[in-house]
């Protein structure tokens, strides 16, 4: 991977294999189905992914190394690459045989492409009654969004997480991380490790409908609930209305995150702090007292002197780290993959090899890697 390692869901120790034999056709582009089979490939399974002759367009995103696209590579790691060309009748008729000899098909298309490639559920689950087809998308496959055309920004927006992510009277902002993609992967991840138990105790394959929008929706559930119990402008409870639950900024630039939610974090904070005096103000109305009253307290320190100090007082407090620091503190080390990230086509024979078709099944297009 060019040097370049992501740190895995797995620890040190435990390296999983609990997917070891599951194949995983992974026809999906950019990050939400990348990040998917990158999940299940760290789980032990055999993901390939079958790119287009052009390759997913990630990897031509920078910033490049080598020429080398660093997010596909994060994302590509432990996966092989074959080529085939979905628009020639020889290329669909190796999916279909690939279909018939794995356990997963992993797709993004907007709905009906499969159908109108040939390649739908009915066709793909008669070549194989085991089959699970993962189809991850922006909006699901029914109802009137489905089709729609969008990315995270969109997904999030309408389904009121964007919203929630502003300062205090300001508008929203796109949020740093790609919540709704690698939410919607990791809930993807999850329905097809459910579908392979039932796949595993006798049951049929099946079709996943997973759409992003939702995922990011299913997210706010407290937060609706919350809404519907007592509705108001008021910021949710873990969104800065408590002052126990915020972020404060310190003598020298840095913040410092603060969680005492339970009376017990609370209580050892105050007595931290040597303000006894604030114990029974954790949540009172006037909150914005208690807020400015925090604020000139930490604004004494540095984010580290606080850090320091507060480290081993059981108060749900840690310091702000920028993403550099975080690397040096290397608190969850990268782990190397099972294999690089693959280039353009690199195991297309190897792959088709292996279920008794030749080059020409990619229909006419072989990729680098293809002898």
């Amino acid at each position: 991977m060019n040097g370049v390692n992501l740190p895995s869901t797995q620890g040190v120790d435990n390296v999983a294999v609990s997917l070891a034999g599951v194949r995983v056709l992974d026809l999906t582009r950019l990050l939400p189905g990348g990040f998917c089979s990158l999940l299940l490939a760290e789980q032990g399974a055999d993901v390939t992914k079958l790119e287009a002759p052009d390759g997913d367009p990630l990897r031509h995103y920078p910033p490049l190394i080598n020429g080398q696209s660093v997010l596909f590579d994060a994302i590509s790691a432990g996966k092989r690459s074959a080529v085939l060309d979905l628009k020639a009748e020889a290329g669909r008729e190796a999916l279909l045989r690939l279909a018939a000899h794995s356990d997963v098909v992993l797709e993004g298309n907007r709905p009906g492409t499969l159908e109108r490639l040939g390649l739908g559920w009915p066709v793909l689950s008669a070549a194989n009654p085991r089959l699970i087809l993962c189809s991850l998308t922006g909006y699901g496959q029914t109802g009137k969004l489905a089709g729609r055309a969008g990315h995270d920004l969109n997904y999030v927006a309408l389904a009121g997480v964007l919203a929630l992510n502003r300062p205090r009277g300001g508008a929203p902002h796109p949020l740093s991380v790609q919540v709704a993609d690698l939410g919607g992967a990791q809930m993807a991840a999850f329905q097809i490790a459910g579908a392979l138990y039932d796949v595993a105790r006798g049951r049929s394959g099946r079709h996943l409908d997973v759409g992003l929008a939702r995922t990011a929706h299913h997210w706010l559930e407290l937060t609706l609930a919350e809404q519907a119990a007592a509705p108001s402008e008021l910021a949710p409870q873990l969104s800065g209305r408590y002052a126990c639950y915020d972020v404060y900024a310190c003598r020298d630039g840095g913040f410092l995150s603060l969680a005492a939610l339970e009376a017990k974090f609370w209580a050892n904070l105050c007595r931290a702090l040597g303000r006894p005096d604030l114990r029974g103000r954790q949540f009172h109305p006037d909150q914005a007292a208690l807020r400015q009253e925090l604020q000139a307290i930490f604004a004494a320190r540095g984010r580290d002197e606080w850090a320091q100090q507060l480290a081993g007082e059981d108060v749900c407090c840690e310091p702000v780290l920028e993403l550099s620091q975080v690397v040096a503190a290397n608190h969850w080390p990268a782990q190397p993959p099972r294999r690089p990230a693959p280039r353009l086509g690199e195991h297309t024979a190897e792959v088709l090899a292996e279920v008794g078709l030749g080059s020409g099944a990619t229909g006419g297009v072989g990729g680098p890697g293809l002898g």
